[in-house]
């Protein structure tokens, strides 16, 4: 077989042959380390019997390690520079559909109703581009698609809010809608001398598990992450502060008052210091007082 894409000569040889320049824009940063990439395959699970989607497959490094496991891999890309590269560099393979879409805008069930209805196994495998990480995973953990488990390749610091416990400084709504959805949990570090351009930042892998049911009862989701988003609007503010400004139209200071001392959470503590739960029982209080 020949050199594996990910490798500096290679990826520079596909980029000259199809007269292509790296897009900053785009957050295009290319793997030039074939054994990282055989290791993110691996931690992310993928068998025989797995159909991978993968994001953003660029000139197709990760593409290719993938596809050398996996039963199927459906490779979306929203670069039509790279669909002709992909062609090319992916030749030899029976088992990839390249697609080129924005993920965004791609309806997930409907996808995988339609191009893997036997799919058993179903994960997401990805580099993100730094620039879109978060909308890409608030997406495909909000659709709630078959999707067995989401592991890609992040910002480091992206990665640690994730992942992140209360009472840390990484510790935000993000940690906590991730969390809400999934198990989360950083598998390894990847240094940026790796890539090609070199990115300013070190990556992580971060692993999502698809959780059967949340970890906490919530009885109106919306209301849940409304209430979440608007304790950590200002960091440094304490809760009372932040809610009473997230809901002065629809709530007054005397009912917010109440919710505090029905949910024994004290008002002057800050966002960060709340558990999941925590914010699930103010929610809980928050929801009967809006709807007196």
């Amino acid at each position: 077989m020949s050199k594996p894409i990910a490798t500096y000569s290679r990826t520079k040889e596909i980029m000259d042959k199809h007269k292509l320049s790296f897009k900053k824009s785009l957050g295009q940063n290319f793997l030039i380390d074939a054994n990282i990439l055989k290791k993110i395959v691996d931690k992310a699970g993928v068998t025989e019997n797995t159909t991978v989607i993968e994001i953003g497959p660029g000139i197709g490094a990760l593409t290719e390690q993938l596809a050398l496991k996996a039963k199927d891999v459906f490779a979306i890309e929203i670069d039509q520079r790279f669909i002709e590269v992909l062609k090319d560099t992916l030749q030899s393979f029976q088992n990839i559909q390249v697609i080129n879409e924005d993920i965004l805008k791609v309806d997930l069930n409907a996808f995988i109703a339609k191009k893997m209805p036997e799919a058993s196994d179903v994960r997401v495998v990805a580099n993100l581009p730094y620039y879109i990480t978060t909308p890409i995973l608030m997406k495909l953990l909000m659709e709630k698609s078959p999707i067995h488990s989401i592991t890609v390749m992040m910002q480091k610091e992206v990665a640690a809010r994730m992942a992140a416990k209360p009472n840390s400084k990484e510790y935000g709504s993000l940690s906590i809608a991730v969390q809400y959805y999934t198990t989360s949990n950083v598998v390894m570090t990847v240094p940026k001398t790796c890539f090609v351009p070199q990115p300013n930042v070190d990556s992580a892998i971060l692993q999502l598990v698809k959780r059967d049911k949340p970890p906490v009862d919530v009885t109106d989701e919306d209301l849940f992450f409304e209430v979440v988003q608007k304790s950590f609007q200002q960091r440094r503010k304490t809760l009372k502060n932040n809610l009473q400004k997230g809901f002065q139209d629809r709530m007054s200071k005397e009912q917010l008052q109440n919710v505090f001392d029905e949910s024994a959470i004290e008002p002057s503590r800050r966002g960060e210091s709340l558990s999941m739960e925590e914010f699930s029982t103010l929610t809980k209080f928050m929801k009967e007082a809006l709807e007196v």
